[in-house]
């Protein structure tokens, strides 16, 4: 069946100005790290994807080793590019990554010039694409200078294969350093992915300051902490659940009584706002202009839909701010 999107698709969604730049975001993104590698049901990717784009969410994240097996989700959404988005790319923004392992030998990891544009290429030939909006260091290199990894970057923007440069995981210090590097070249960083939730705040400490400084936006991944930031855990650890697994994403010594006692007094907050959990939590990484888009995950279209639901109620009153504050700073003993 062909797919035609929804006209009234940019109605309710919110756009966010990345940094100083003149490119916009959705306040939602989808980030495609799990639920569509080679191993998922095609049919249910292709419709979280369609869905999504319905509800005005042009951002569509990947990395090179998204799967598993790695390269699959590229693969992935080559194929629903091909069946059903092809008409719209240019009313979509599609990033990839490249840093981690991805293939056997010394030149399939970390950071150098041969593996970022070997990558690169790589993963436009799995899309099916002539270029990526964002391309991303995914993280620094400790033995690789970073001029050579910035380098790269700006290379693939000036052979038009990426329009925009972006970094992830990155520190305050490392962030300022790539900027200014990228400055130097003439391709200045447009983003930042990092992770940040109401349990995760590193960026608070210094990051958000730099990214200001520098005229960066930012994209954060996991808003819902791998899952605690929603009802899935407020009655036990099911068993097919992340931390019911062997994740290593999310164990279940990590989810502890007094954090127990937290995202039920959190889901209670959020009750009184008329939102679920993973609305508000979504809401409050959202809340003031510091972060350009939350990047969420799904396995069904169904919380695509809960999530985008947020948008009806991003605002915090000053009393309601406190009251989290208060929750999260609560001891977990």
């Amino acid at each position: 069946m062909s797919y035609t999107a929804d006209p009234k698709r940019y109605g309710t969604m919110k756009y966010n100005r990345t940094g100083n730049s003149g490119l916009k975001l959705p306040a939602i993104s989808l980030g495609l790290w799990h639920n569509f590698g080679g191993i998922d049901r095609f049919e249910n990717s292709r419709a979280m994807v369609r869905r999504a784009f319905d509800l005005g969410i042009t951002h569509f994240d990947l990395a090179n080793n998204y799967g598993p097996p790695p390269g699959s989700a590229e693969e992935t959404f080559g194929q629903i590019m091909r069946a059903d988005m092809a008409p719209y790319r240019d009313e979509m923004i599609i990033s990839t990554k490249a840093g981690y392992y991805m293939w056997e030998g010394p030149y399939g990891d970390w950071g150098s010039r041969k593996y970022m544009l070997s990558s690169l290429d790589q993963s436009l030939k799995r899309m099916g694409l002539d270029y990526v909006d964002i391309f991303y260091s995914h993280r620094p290199d400790p033995e690789t200078p970073l001029e050579e990894t910035m380098g790269a970057l700006d290379h693939a923007v000036r052979q038009g294969k990426a329009l925009y440069a972006g970094i992830s995981n990155y520190s305050p210090e490392q962030t300022a350093r790539a900027a200014e590097i990228l400055k130097s070249l003439g391709t200045p960083c447009l983003i930042h992915q990092p992770s940040y939730s109401m349990f995760n705040r590193w960026i608070e400490d210094g990051l958000q300051d730099v990214l200001e400084k520098y005229g960066m936006g930012s994209i954060v991944f996991s808003p819902l902490a791998g899952g605690l930031l929603t009802n899935r855990y407020l009655n036990g650890i099911p068993s097919d659940s992340r931390a019911g697994g062997p994740s290593v994403f999310l164990s279940q010594n990590q989810i502890t009584e007094g954090k127990l006692r937290k995202i039920h007094a959190l889901n209670e907050h959020a009750k009184q706002r008329g939102q679920s959990l993973a609305q508000m939590a979504l809401a409050w990484v959202l809340r003031g202009v510091k972060v350009t888009s939350a990047l969420i995950g799904a396995s069904r279209v169904e919380q695509i839909d809960d999530n985008a639901a947020v948008l009806s109620n991003l605002d915090f009153s000053d009393d309601e701010l406190a009251r989290i504050e208060t929750i999260l700073a609560a001891s977990e003993d």
